[in-house]
């Protein structure tokens, strides 16, 4: 198994690189791969770095332009390039079997509503999680949870989006995972609460 891992490419907090580098080095004791960015700045090196130091299979997906701008991790024993951002998270996709955000900024949180809306449209029925490292993502699933009670956001699919701590929970939840039907269906949906 694998999991595709989004995450900032600056390094944040003390505690955030801690939490990161457990869920790595978890993952890796677990025999789970990662599949990431391929970068070795911020938290997604951090990451790779703690795949790789407890033996860990890291698979890293990066465009030409940040090779050419350097960011590419060198100790990978595998980093696939890609020609854009497109074909990069289209072949961490294809690769993982899961999927989790980690803290980071704009470019983790179009990864990670690109992965979990292309669950709800059918197009896979992979589990999508949010490793939440000192609450950073409450202020978001407080926004989600507004868009499910404005009728926005089927209740079921924002339960669907995992919550955890680390490793253990993560892989709990994957294991325990119920993909909810695809979005569009033959079958009217219920009217939105009012």
């Amino acid at each position: 198994m694998r999991i595709a891992v989004f995450t900032g490419s600056r390094p944040g907090p003390e505690s955030h690189r801690q939490a990161v580098t457990a869920l790595g080095t978890g993952l890796a004791e677990a025999g789970v791969g990662v599949v990431y960015g391929g970068g070795h700045v911020g938290l997604m090196g951090t990451v790779a770095d703690a795949v790789l130091s407890a033996g860990g299979e890291v698979v890293g997906v990066i465009p030409q332009h940040l090779v050419d701008d350097e960011l590419a991790h060198p100790g990978l024993p595998r980093l696939e390039v890609v020609a854009s951002m497109h074909e990069r998270k289209a072949r961490m996709a294809e690769l993982a079997d899961a999927f989790i955000a980690l803290p980071g900024a704009a470019g983790t949180l179009e990864e990670l509503f690109e992965a979990w809306t292309w669950g709800m449209l059918g197009l896979h029925a992979k589990p999508v999680a949010l490793l939440d490292v000192d609450g950073f993502w409450q202020p978001l699933l407080a926004q989600l949870g507004r868009m499910a009670d404005d009728g926005y956001l089927e209740r079921r699919r924002l339960d669907a989006l995992g919550v955890v701590r680390d490793a253990g929970e993560l892989l709990a939840f994957v294991a325990g995972y119920e993909h909810p039907p695809r979005k569009w269906r033959k079958d009217p949906l219920p009217p939105a609460p009012r």
